[in-house]
């Protein structure tokens, strides 16, 4: 299984970014999945009671999307990687550096979903000004901000992480837990993450993923203490060579 010191070393952002964070492809084909993982966190940070102050994001890895339809309902966000190149790409963007990742097509597709596209350069200010800290964490840690302690937070979001960092269910049910605590009683975890994938890959190199159940899942949310309280499965794309996912689970359970 990819150890993490794999990631530290050798996971390269800008190949990950261009690979999987494009709205359409170099043949001008719709990025499906980034599109629909767009629509479903739009339609959970809709839902009742999705608001707060402070939303941790924990393994953000170099991306932004997942926040931007988060951004709208907290008022400070700390955004968690373990990877330092993955937080160095991140903190270019937030920093509007050159050479930072472009993107203005994504942002525009979730203000699209929002009612008003031309609202995106409001939205990127916006979510700069959000995003107070980018910090180092370790999920399977107890504390996952070790040696730095958070107060509990009123959401945590996490989109495809969980599945790389741990090796067996076991320590994806003690992982949950670790990062469950971190959510104050009545605070809300926020997630996607993909169901019987083993592996990804791009730049020719291969990363291996815990095969997940959506039951399983659900199963180890209510083992941390939360309640499922939106679930939804959408079928993957057949024929993608970079993977063998075969869904992706989007849920909002309550702690």
């Amino acid at each position: 299984f990819t150890d993490a010191d794999v990631y530290q070393q050798s996971f390269d952002p800008r190949e990950y970014l261009k690979e999987f964070y494009s709205l359409s492809d170099s043949q001008g084909q719709p990025n499906t999945l980034l599109m629909q993982n767009l629509r479903s966190l739009f339609k959970m940070f809709s839902l009742d009671g999705l608001r707060g102050d402070t939303l941790l994001d924990v393994g953000c890895g170099p991306t932004i999307y997942q926040l931007l339809s988060a951004c709208e309902h907290f008022q400070e966000i700390i955004a968690l990687d373990y990877a330092d190149q993955n937080r160095r790409e991140l903190e270019k963007w937030l920093k509007n550096e050159a050479g930072a990742f472009d993107w203005r097509p994504v942002v525009k597709y979730v203000c699209e979903l929002e009612g008003d596209r031309e609202k995106w350069a409001e939205k990127e200010e916006k979510l700069r000004k959000k995003v107070r800290r980018v910090l180092k964490c370790d999920v399977t840690k107890a504390n996952p901000a070790d040696p730095v302690s958070l107060p509990p937070a009123d959401c945590i979001l996490s989109t495809f992480c969980l599945e790389t960092a741990c090796k067996d269910l076991a320590t994806f049910r003690s992982t949950l837990r670790n990062i469950g605590a971190l959510v104050k009683p009545g605070g809300h975890l926020v997630m996607v993450t993909v169901l019987q994938e083993t592996y990804y890959t791009f730049n020719k190199q291969v990363f291996s993923c815990l095969r997940l159940e959506r039951k399983e899942v659900e199963e180890a949310l209510e083992g941390a203490g939360f309640d499922v309280k939106f679930s939804e499965v959408q079928p993957y794309l057949p024929g993608d060579v970079r993977t063998d996912c075969e869904a992706v689970l989007s849920l909002v359970a309550r702690r």
